[in-house]
C-alpha cells in the first residue's frame, strides 16, 4: 500500500476561508490523491473496542487485525513531547485520580468552548505521565479492554512510530500512520505550536517520510501549514475532519470568523477544502441519516459533494455495541456486542463509495471491507 505523487490534476477553490464567511472559489490546479483500490480500515485510537485506547497493545491489536492504519490522537507534554491521548484530559482514561502526588493538579479548563474538570497532559512532564497506567474509557460496556486496566503506560509518538515500524515488518505488511493533531488553537494559547511539534517528529523519524501518512485536524489553519511545509512528501496525504454543522473550527473562532463547518459542507465548501486537503471526513450521521426512530438510513449529500470536489471520503466512528448502532440493526442488550449488525453498517457506508472507515474494531471493519481472514 502506498500514497503517491502521480495523481491527476483537478481544478479546485480558492486557497482559504475568508474571515467574513466563505469565499468564491476560484479555479486552479491541484493534484488528485490516488483513490484507494479498497477503503481502508483506520484503527480508531488502535483497538480500542478490546485494549485501553492510545496503548502498544491496542495499536498491536489493530494491526494483527488488518488495519491499514492506526490512529494515534496527539497532545502535548509540559516538556513539550508529544503523547497519544484522545484529549488533553487524562481524568477518564488513566488512573491519575488514584495518584495523591497529582492530587493538586486538578483544574477546570475550558478547550474549544467546552468546559472540562480533570488533569491535562501539559501539566505533566513526560516523567510523571510515564508513572500513570491507561485504563478503558467506557468501563463496563467493554469488560475485555478493561481487563487489562492497570497494565499499560502512556505512549510517545516516537514510540508509536517505532512500535507500528518493527511490527509491521514482523508480519511483511506496511501499515500507515493517520495521527490526528489536536486542539492546535487551544494549545498555541498554552505556549505549545502543535504543527511544529508534528513537523519536527516528521523530520525526526524516517519512517514518516516514508510510510503511509494521513494528518487529521478539525481545525484548518494547521492543514494550511503542514500542506506548505510536508506537502510534496509523496506518502503525505492530509484530512479535515467535521464536526457538527454548526460549530466552527476553532482557529476559525480564534480568528473571529464566522464559516461554520455546515459551509464547508458545500459544493462551493468542498472545492475550497480541496486546496488544501486530500480527505474530508465526518460523523456517520452526517452521511446517512438515521429516520424513523433508526429503521431507516438517508444518504445526504455529503459523500457526492465531496467527491465531487475530487476528495476522498472518510466516516466516523463505527463500534461494535449494539448501543452504536441504528436501532433496526440491534440484536440484544445495548452493551453486547454485534458483530453481524456492525458488518452491515459499515457495508452501508462500504457501498456508497467511502474510501475509509474509522473502527474501534480493525477485524471487523476488515470483514466488513474484504471478508478479511475468512
Amino acid at each position: 500500500m502506498t500514497l503517491s505523487l502521480s495523481r491527476r490534476e483537478i481544478l479546485a477553490g480558492t486557497a482559504a476561508f475568508a474571515l467574513c464567511g466563505m469565499a468564491a472559489p476560484q479555479r486552479k490546479t491541484r493534484v488528485m490523491p490516488p483513490v484507494p483500490p479498497q477503503a481502508y480500515v483506520f484503527g480508531h485510537r488502535g483497538a480500542c473496542a478490546l485494549r485501553p485506547e492510545h496503548t502498544l497493545a491496542s495499536y498491536g491489536r489493530a494491526m494483527a487485525d488488518g488495519a491499514d492504519f492506526v490512529e494515534p490522537d496527539l497532545v502535548p507534554t509540559k516538556d513539550g513531547v508529544l503523547v497519544a491521548r484522545h484529549e488533553p484530559n487524562i481524568a477518564e482514561t488513566t488512573d491519575v485520580a488514584a495518584h495523591p502526588e497529582f492530587a493538586d493538579r486538578r483544574k477546570v479548563l475550558t478547550i474549544d468552548g467546552e468546559q472540562q474538570e480533570g488533569w491535562f497532559t501539559h501539566d505533566f512532564t513526560l516523567a510523571e505521565l510515564k508513572t500513570l497506567r491507561c485504563k478503558e474509557r467506557l468501563g463496563a460496556v467493554r469488560p475485555e479492554s478493561m481487563s487489562y486496566d492497570g497494565k499499560f503506560e502512556i505512549v510517545t509518538l516516537d514510540e508509536i512510530v517505532a512500535f507500528v515500524q518493527a511490527e509491521g515488518a514482523k508480519a511483511k505488511r506496511e501499515v500507515g500512520l493517520i495521527p490526528e493533531i489536536k486542539h492546535s488553537t487551544f494549545f498555541a494559547a498554552a505556549g505549545f505550536d502543535m504543527e511544529g511539534l508534528f513537523l519536527a517528529a516528521f523530520n525526526r523519524l524516517p519512517y514518516l517520510q516514508d510510510a503511509p501518512l494521513i494528518v487529521q485536524s478539525f481545525e484548518t489553519a494547521g492543514l494550511k501549514r503542514l500542506r506548505r511545509e510536508i506537502g510534496q512528501y509523496g506518502n503525505v496525504q492530509l484530512m479535515q475532519l467535521f464536526d457538527d454543522d454548526a460549530k466552527r473550527p476553532a482557529d476559525i473562532v480564534a480568528a473571529k470568523g464566522k464559516t461554520t463547518y455546515g459551509d464547508m459542507a458545500t459544493p462551493k465548501g468542498f472545492y475550497v477544502v480541496a486546496d488544501y486537503a486530500d480527505w474530508v471526513c465526518a460523523p456517520t450521521e452526517r452521511i446517512f441519516n438515521t429516520r424513523d426512530e433508526g429503521r431507516h438510513l438517508v444518504r445526504t449529500e455529503f459523500l457526492a459533494d465531496a467527491q465531487r470536489a475530487e476528495l476522498l471520503v472518510g466516516a466516523y466512528t463505527f463500534r461494535p455495541e449494539n448501543r452504536f448502532l441504528p436501532p433496526n440493526l440491534r440484536n440484544g442488550g445495548e452493551n453486547e456486542r454485534n458483530q453481524a449488525g456492525a458488518v452491515a453498517y459499515m457495508r452501508r457506508f462500504l457501498n456508497a463509495g467511502v474510501n475509509g472507515v474509522f473502527t474501534d474494531d480493525p477485524a471487523i471493519g476488515r470483514l466488513a471491507e474484504s471478508d478479511w481472514g475468512q
